[in-house]
């Protein structure tokens, strides 16, 4: 970073190829391995005190290709530190009464500390009525209303983790990111809308693109921080990016040359002067956020906070 808080990128690196990546990489696993390892000891200690470990409920409905990655890798995650994990799964025709009963018998449950809905959710199911169904104590992923009306008005509570990560990916980086030019691409209630509030915690100043923005690449050119969370591969090149920029790559898409972002990484590499990559950046991230949530959750239900 230079003097003025502004990334630049170091011109000294690659191989001198005008087109060879010079941006550094933003690896989310290492940072992950040290949440998780700091959360492990918390569910030893959890263990200790009642018995048993914090427990995830996770329901999902149907299969989506994207989304089976995320719920393997949390999976993977839960049995990694030692808490518990479990799936309720329910056909891909499931109307919204059966998605909503199946939470509310795992909100009385005294045994789930945590509950996570994998999106995206069946056309006709709406995703209000089904976050609203979620006790707020056991909403790690931050997404109920109460936990959200937090967020906004910059209290504690549950953050979404996709978020969450995001931001905390260049602050555990070494970023400082008070000051600067922000630009979130892709305003939903999971990643976008959040991603720019906690950018706004940090002393950003923000803006949010998204399907009816205008000159999408005239918003992203100024940006020192991007962020992009679409859900379409490719959609920010390096032509659209502010040289020596911070980019955050939030897409998760299956195309048939595998798992892709929302940014051309060929390209952006080449110009910004750290990227996540994908997979491997975002997502390792978000998968200990949550966990860490779930012990969160899990002391506060205990009433050891």
């Amino acid at each position: 970073m230079t003097a003025s808080g502004r990334a630049t990128v170091d011109q000294t690196e690659g191989s001198g190829d005008a087109t060879a990546p010079t941006a550094r990489l933003l690896l989310g696993k290492p940072l992950a391995a040290e949440l998780r390892a700091r959360v492990a000891g918390d569910v030893v200690a959890i263990r200790a005190a009642r018995g048993r470990p914090p427990t995830l409920a996770i329901v999902f409905v149907g299969s989506d290709a994207p989304s089976a990655v995320y719920l393997e890798r949390i999976i993977h995650g839960c049995r990694t530190i030692g808490a518990g994990v479990r799936t309720v799964a329910l056909p891909a025709d499931a109307e919204a009464d059966s998605l909503r009963r199946a939470i509310g018998q795992l909100n009385d449950d005294p045994e789930v500390d945590g509950i996570i809905v994998q999106m995206p959710l069946p056309p006709g199911i709406p995703l209000r009525a089904v976050i609203d169904t979620i006790d707020p104590l056991k909403d790690v992923d931050g997404l109920h209303p109460a936990n959200a009306g937090l967020l906004a008005l910059g209290y504690d509570g549950f953050l979404p983790a996709t978020a969450q990560a995001a931001v905390e990916i260049l602050k555990r980086s070494g970023y400082r990111l008070a000051g600067l030019d922000a630009t979130v691409v892709g305003r939903s209630n999971v990643v976008g809308r959040p991603t720019a509030l906690l950018l706004l915690r940090e002393h950003c100043t923000v803006t949010i693109c998204h399907s009816r923005t205008r000159d999408l690449a005239a918003r992203t050119r100024t940006a020192d921080v991007l962020i992009v969370a679409a859900g379409h591969p490719a959609l920010v090149t390096g032509a659209m990016i502010k040289p020596g920029a911070l980019v955050v790559d939030v897409g998760i898409n299956v195309t048939p040359a595998g798992i892709v972002g929302d940014v051309e990484f060929a390209t952006a590499s080449t110009v910004a002067a750290a990227i996540t990559p994908v997979p491997g950046g975002v997502g390792p991230l978000t998968g200990a956020i949550l966990l860490d949530h779930l012990v969160t959750a899990a002391w506060r239900q205990q009433g050891a906070t």
